[in-house]
């Protein structure tokens, strides 16, 4: 994908670090680790062309190793988003911290708690990328986005199945974006969240 130049070397820095703390905190699959730039970085990169430009808090649920939310910090506007990433797993806490600390990223900061413990967020924009079903995920963005706020969910082959089960307790508008990473796989953009 097409970025600028210092968005490449903070990525490539980035995937160092991913490589060098993975065998002790388990960022990623270790069988995926060949496949980092693709399947992991280029993924999380996909949804910074899929949305709209805008500001204001974007808070990424269960970041994990930073995929989406480093990605996202690294690619967007610096003056964009300030980026709030919920972890509740302390060692990937402090990995993401070393992450925001070595690159730089002045708009971006680790929550180190359950999703659902943390205080409302009123945000903007919402993204997770293989954490929970798409119903937990709606009860999360209910509970943290501003009225108005637009979450973007990556999910793979079983999209269609979750959405359907979920519409058995949420009321949604859902905009299925194709993944370019995988065939089957898909950027569901929902906003309009309310209980059933």
């Amino acid at each position: 994908m097409d970025v600028s130049r210092e968005t490449e070397e903070r990525l490539q820095l980035y995937a160092a670090l991913v490589r060098k703390w993975n065998p002790r905190i388990n960022l990623i699959a270790g069988s995926t680790l060949s496949e980092l730039e693709h399947r992991h970085i280029a993924d999380s990169l996909q949804l910074a062309h899929a949305t709209e430009p805008g500001h204001g808090t974007w808070v990424d649920f269960g970041s994990g190793g930073g995929f989406p939310g480093i990605v996202l910090a690294c690619a967007l506007p610096a003056d964009s988003y300030q980026f709030k990433l919920i972890e509740s797993d302390q060692r990937k806490g402090a990995f993401l911290r070393t992450v925001i600390r070595e690159l730089e990223l002045k708009n971006t900061t680790v929550i180190a708690s359950r999703i659902e413990a943390v205080e409302p967020q009123n945000a903007e924009v919402a993204s997770a990328r293989a954490l929970a079903p798409l119903a937990d995920l709606l009860a999360f963005s209910a509970r943290h986005l501003k009225s108005g706020g637009t979450a973007y969910f990556m999910k793979g082959r079983n999209w269609r199945e979750e959405v359907e089960l979920a519409k058995k307790d949420w009321r949604f508008s859902v905009e299925p974006i194709p993944s370019i990473t995988g065939s089957d796989a898909a950027i569901l953009k929902i906003s309009e969240v309310s209980h059933a």
